[in-house]
């Protein structure tokens, strides 16, 4: 996909934007129920989840043997006498997310797969370092190898309504990340009001991100449907007014198979078909496949596996 290349700010794009909460979670309560997925739809809903799903592992005992087990399991996610009998090669996952020093060791796993290495960087989860370390981060994370780039936005900066200041410290990030494409977070549980969602979005979109994302997965409340409606109906306006295309990552309380068909449907209700690929679609999670794992046993076996039998995330 063609990158972002960001617009100057315009703020009168935004600025006075009000969102009709009830409305929108009305909206978003619905959209659970708006396609009945069934037997091999489900099935192949649930493979697409898996193509469009950072596999990640953020902990403060991370090693490189942990990360070359993740990476491991993002390069044979489900289990191949599964795909076998479902008629499926090659499905991997979209990336591996991991932190800038475990850049160098998944790249190292991932060998030639194409499966892309992402990292999150400029003090995340918080983002409350000086905004040259922060970038110094995200120019270790490309030198060792990273594709793409999950940065966190300074939350202080949307809450007091400082639209200049925000897209200046995207813009410098963006720059900063080079030719890796850049994942914009918004940490929307801490922004107080899908109005300040909406807002973020449409700057940081301005400021070139090639993906929003609602969360750090760190936050009280991560991602949530009606604020993931919110942010897809940005992308929308955006794409009308400039013609360029962004994509979408939920990140944060997405654990379970429906949760992935959930979005998914999101994504075909509100933006369509081509946002259900992952060069524009992505899911931030890590427990999350094991039960997509789990309910594609079922729909090839007619049973559960135990959980002993499926490789830990």
């Amino acid at each position: 996909m063609t990158r972002n290349p960001g617009t100057d700010l315009r703020t009168d794009g935004f600025a006075d934007i009000r969102i009709n909460t009830p409305a929108a979670e009305r909206r978003a309560a619905t959209l659970p129920a708006r396609r009945s997925l069934k037997k091999d739809h489900q099935a192949a809903w649930l493979l697409n989840a898996v193509r469009c799903i950072d596999l990640t592992t953020l902990a403060g005992d991370d090693t490189p043997d942990r990360v070359a087990r993740l990476c491991a399991k993002a390069r044979q996610p489900i289990a191949r006498e599964l795909l076998d009998a479902m008629g499926v090669t090659g499905l991997t996952t979209g990336a591996v997310c991991v932190y800038p020093t475990m850049v160098a060791s998944a790249k190292r796993a991932l060998g030639n797969s194409g499966i892309p290495v992402a990292s999150v960087a400029t003090g995340f989860p918080a983002g409350l370092m000086p905004l040259n370390l922060r970038l110094a981060e995200i120019l270790y994370a490309v030198e060792h190898g990273a594709d793409e780039i999950d940065i966190v936005i300074t939350r202080a900066h949307v809450l007091r309504g400082e639209w200049a200041a925000l897209y200046d410290e995207l813009r410098a990030m963006r720059e900063a990340c080079g030719d890796a494409r850049m994942k914009a977070i918004l940490a929307t549980g801490d922004l107080k009001s899908l109005e300040n969602v909406a807002r973020a979005s449409h700057v940081a979109m301005q400021a070139g991100a090639d993906w929003i994302k609602t969360s750090t997965g760190k936050e009280g409340v991560n991602a949530t449907l009606p604020v993931s409606l919110v942010m897809c109906r940005a992308i929308r306006d955006y794409r009308d007014q400039t013609g360029h295309v962004v994509g979408f990552k939920p990140a944060g309380g997405l654990r379970t198979a429906k949760d992935a068909l959930n979005w998914q449907v999101l994504m075909a209700e509100e933006l369509g078909r081509d946002w259900l690929r992952p060069d524009l679609f992505r899911i931030g999670a890590s427990s999350l496949l094991g039960d997509i794992e789990r309910q594609i046993s079922h729909h090839v076996t007619g049973c559960y596996a135990a959980g002993y039998r499926q490789a830990i995330a």
